[in-house]
């Protein structure tokens, strides 16, 4: 065993997605039973403070929250690249880093790039990102990809060259699906993937007292549900999904007798409401007032571990967002995934060998959410049976990769 590694997340600068803090969580855990309870592992935030309250044993889990490189111009460069210039495409990340980035990078053996799909053109060229790994690969450390979906990149034809070289001088490629895993060695070439499970399949729960949450039910059992402000963009034009989401819960409450609770994943912690699911998702209670305590929605205080509790509890979930599926399918629980991009299209795939629990984004409505739930009863026992074989499955390849670092 090595006497004390130190190593960094790269990708990492906010708990507020709830996904994130569960692979930051989950992947301290399998580092600490990789190289010892003296690991030491820098985890970038933007707001240390709040996030140290939102996981207040971190430091005794070896956790230190460093500054998070987050300059002022990222966003404009981004937005730049936006632009059909080829050599602004090609350019990266051209900027010089910080000579405290460089000393917070200088110390550690290891960096980790986690954050699920920063690799990807999801929130645009990943540009910054890249710079932060590159200068960890330029001071001689070893850079992983850890546990994400990676591409594709075709959109933006001209930055394929540039981050193909980027991926390359990786020293390993943990990718979470098979679609990745196929896509960077068919497509790109690359000889450094290796295919894993998202870490935060690993996520420990965390026990607490659900009695003030719970929706009252009729011997159905509770639905849980998470509606994304994000996907809204995907939905069919002209279409208002809150409207679709409010007529699909009042069918779920009267027609199957289910209690159904809104479960926010991405959730403010702070005062912004921008990209939150509560706000998003409480704005619809008023119109659900009509059945009582049939219809919750959880506070956007719970951590990560404390939301797995929660869903672990439930008889059937609907999700749009990745991590929360996740811990739904890690929890056993038969799940509808309503997908934007390829990441929720790979998982299931390599779960149950299709992509029949997916729902595309573009097609949600109260009607297809209807048909989801019905085709989750229709299969509820192979689901549960699939799940309870496939998910130590995917545990034990993320401690394969851990134990290769």
């Amino acid at each position: 065993m090595v006497s004390k590694m130190k190593i960094y997340l790269s990708g990492q600068n906010t708990f507020e997605n709830r996904g994130c803090e569960a692979i930051v969580r989950s992947t301290v855990m399998l580092l600490r039973e990789r190289y010892g309870n003296d690991t030491e592992v820098l985890v970038p935030s933007s707001d240390i403070k709040r996030d140290k309250k939102q996981w207040p044993e971190a430091e005794s889990n070896g956790v230190k929250f460093v500054r998070a490189y987050l300059p002022w111009f990222a966003r404009y460069w981004v937005n730049l690249q936006r632009v059909p210039l080829r050599f602004l495409k090609q350019a990266g990340w051209p900027f010089p880093a910080p000579n405290w980035l460089k000393e917070q990078i200088q110390s550690v053996d290891l960096v980790l790039a986690i954050g699920g799909d920063n690799y990807s053109l999801d929130y645009r060229i990943p540009s910054m990102i890249m710079g932060v790994d590159k200068l960890a690969i330029d001071l001689g450390k070893a850079v992983v990809i850890w546990g994400a979906s990676v591409g594709p990149f075709e959109k933006e034809a001209d930055f394929v060259p540039t981050i193909k070289q980027h991926l390359s001088e990786m020293q390993n490629i943990g990718v979470r699906e098979t679609i990745s895993y196929s896509y960077l060695v068919n497509e790109l070439g690359l000889k450094n993937v290796q295919l894993m499970a998202d870490p935060a399949f690993t996520l420990l729960k965390q026990e607490f007292d659900l009695k003030a949450f719970w929706p009252k039910e009729n011997g159905q059992g509770v639905l849980g549900l998470n509606i994304s402000p994000l996907i809204e963009k995907y939905t069919a034009q002209g279409q208002d999904l809150r409207l679709e989401v409010k007529a699909f819960i009042k069918k779920v409450v009267n027609n199957r007798g289910m209690g159904v609770l809104l479960i926010p994943h991405v959730s403010s912690l702070s005062e912004s409401t921008n990209n939150c699911d509560y706000h998003y998702m409480n704005d619809m209670m008023h119109e659900l007032s009509e059945f009582g305590d049939s219809v919750k929605i959880l506070p956007n205080t719970l951590n990560a571990s404390q939301l797995k509790q929660v869903i672990s509890q439930l008889r059937f979930f609907i999700g749009a967002r990745t991590h929360a599926t996740i811990a739904a399918l890690s929890s056993g629980v038969p799940t509808i995934s309503i997908a934007y991009s390829v990441k929720a299209k790979g998982i299931n795939k390599d779960i149950f060998g299709n992509e029949d629990p997916v729902l595309e984004t573009s097609k949600v409505s109260a009607h297809t959410m209807g048909g989801s739930l019905d085709w989750l009863f229709k299969h509820e026992q192979e689901l549960k049976e699939k799940l309870s074989l496939r998910v130590p499955e995917l545990q034990q390849a993320v401690r394969n990769l851990v134990s290769t670092l």
